[in-house]
């Protein structure tokens, strides 16, 4: 059977790409197929959200945790039309399914439509605790419930329709930075500490913990520019990430035209992951150096 669309693979991998590309159409979206999924598959899910859900306090936003319950179904994967009811309501945003990764096209223009892509199958229980690709519980857990934030809601559309942008200006390499040290990997300061929004960070109970309390990375203030020129790893837990005030502030960050930072960008040196930039000076912060930093350790 011939497959519709191409499948995708991001980095280097010698895997095959994971997803029956066979089913989508040629926006790379598919229908979810309730009736596949194995009672191993919704108990897979349900561990997973167990786990996840139990780490939350102390380390997850407080509107994360607060529109975590939208998800609706916590024992088994919820259908995909069930939580369309309740998260059109809340933001006029929508998920849909898609066989796995799909290309940045197609990518950026849904979420510019208020779509949001989830992966419709889920991992094997021997990748209950590492898996190399987005699966259901990370796109589902991690990423649809700050879709119920209207002003993140809002971030993520202004990012697709930026993306589109960045595609046509060839740009897409530098925005994708952003993506990842915001939506998968952002960090935001609250008033009793720092805290995770990232999926990449909400969906894994390793890097949650790391991310909010360890002192190995750096966290440095988001500042466009050194963000986009900040490369990342996507095989082991981050080396530095980027703390946000709130999401308004995020919104308003993406408010002028990356155009002129993008021609600026290509006259400078990229950065190492793990880079201490001169530019960073004082604003470098450690998570000491946020209140109750102490305290989370010492519990």
């Amino acid at each position: 059977d011939p497959m519709a669309v191409e499948p995708v693979v991001y980095g280097a991998s010698e895997r095959p790409p994971r997803g029956d590309y066979a089913r989508a159409g040629a926006d790379y979206t598919c229908p979810q197929d309730y009736a596949r999924y194995t009672e191993q598959d919704h108990d897979t899910y349900r561990r997973l959200y167990a786990r996840q859900s139990a780490l939350l306090p102390g380390l997850a936003s407080e509107a994360f945790i607060a529109a975590l319950p939208s998800l609706g179904a916590q024992d088994r994967i919820p259908r995909f039309d069930e939580v369309n009811g309740r998260l059109r309501n809340a933001t006029g945003w929508e998920i849909v399914g898609v066989p796995g990764l799909i290309p940045e096209v197609p990518f950026f223009t849904l979420l510019a439509n208020r779509k949001f892509p989830v992966t419709d199958w889920i991992r094997t229980p021997e990748e209950f605790d590492y898996i190399v690709e987005p699966d259901i519980f990370h796109d589902l857990f991690g990423h649809v419930p700050l879709l119920f934030n209207p002003v993140f809601a809002d971030y993520v559309q202004r990012y697709g329709e930026g993306g589109l942008k960045a595609e046509r200006l060839g740009a897409c390499e530098m925005l994708s930075r952003l993506y990842w040290y915001t939506i998968e990997f952002g960090l935001i300061r609250q008033p009793e500490g720092l805290r995770a929004y990232g999926a990449g960070i909400l969906s894994s109970a390793g890097e949650l913990r790391y991310a909010v309390q360890s002192p190995e990375p750096q966290r440095l203030p988001l500042r466009l520019e050194r963000t986009m020129r900040t490369r990342y790893k996507i095989d082991s837990f981050q080396q530095t990430y980027f703390v946000i005030d709130s999401f308004e502030q995020l919104f308003a960050m993406t408010d002028p035209d990356f155009g002129p930072m993008y021609e600026r960008l290509r006259k400078q040196p990229e950065l190492a992951a793990n880079a201490r930039d001169p530019d960073d000076g004082d604003n470098a912060t450690d998570a000491e150096s946020y209140p109750g930093f102490r305290c989370m350790l010492e519990r």
